[in-house]
């Protein structure tokens, strides 16, 4: 319980720091050709929870929605992937949409194929049926994280666990793998699900 009224405390002093990082990228990527590459999103290799090299590559084509956390959350990663799988499914109900839901692992030393597989595919939960689980080597997952300006931290452990302080942002990525937006904790599955179609649209008239 200490453990988890520190991290609740950290979280709060520092997810408002995280935000105004993304929001400052965000604003970048918006202002078009002359702001350069986009700031968030970039290359990884990472593996997923079939055990299968993965790259960035591998998701273009489709538009993503992808979530940074670690199997041993105790209860935001938990919502936070039950509210992608429901937004996901109002996606599709609404629009005929089609997005990937990923889960990407900051907890490398715990998080391997076989504890990310089981904690995506798992009877018992209630995430997405279409959910990727993603981990990697320690240097991976920072390499990923780092492109999507992610912030994690072991926190100091009690006994023999801890827990994993990080950012709690969803990014939706387009179909070259470009970053589109970012959606924080305050959208719950309703507003999550409109925000994404409501880009989704913007970008394909854009495009048009």
């Amino acid at each position: 319980m200490r453990l988890m009224l520190r991290l609740r405390k950290r979280l709060g002093q520092r997810i408002g720091n995280i935000v105004v990082q993304i929001n400052t990228a965000s604003t970048a990527v918006r202002q078009g050709p002359s702001a350069g590459k986009a700031v968030i999103g970039g290359p990884f290799k990472l593996i997923d929870h079939n055990g299968k090299l993965v790259t960035d590559k591998d998701f273009i084509g489709k538009w993503n929605l992808i979530y940074f956390g670690f199997t041993h959350c105790p209860d935001i990663c938990p919502d936070e992937l039950i509210k992608m799988a429901e937004a996901i499914d109002k996606i599709k109900e609404k629009s005929g949409m089609e997005v990937v839901p990923v889960f990407i692992s900051v907890d490398p030393e715990r998080d391997n194929v076989e504890q990310v597989r089981e904690y995506v595919k798992a009877s018992t939960n209630e995430f997405h049926p279409k959910l990727i689980g993603l981990t990697g080597s320690p240097d991976q997952v920072k390499s990923a994280a780092r492109a999507y300006r992610v912030y994690y931290m072991k926190t100091e452990e009690e006994g023999s666990d801890y827990l994993v302080d990080h950012s709690i942002v969803m990014y939706l990525m387009d179909p070259n793998m470009q970053f589109v937006k970012f959606f924080g904790k305050n959208f719950d599955a309703a507003t999550l699900a409109d925000g994404v179609i409501q880009e989704i649209k913007q970008q394909k008239k854009m495009r048009a």
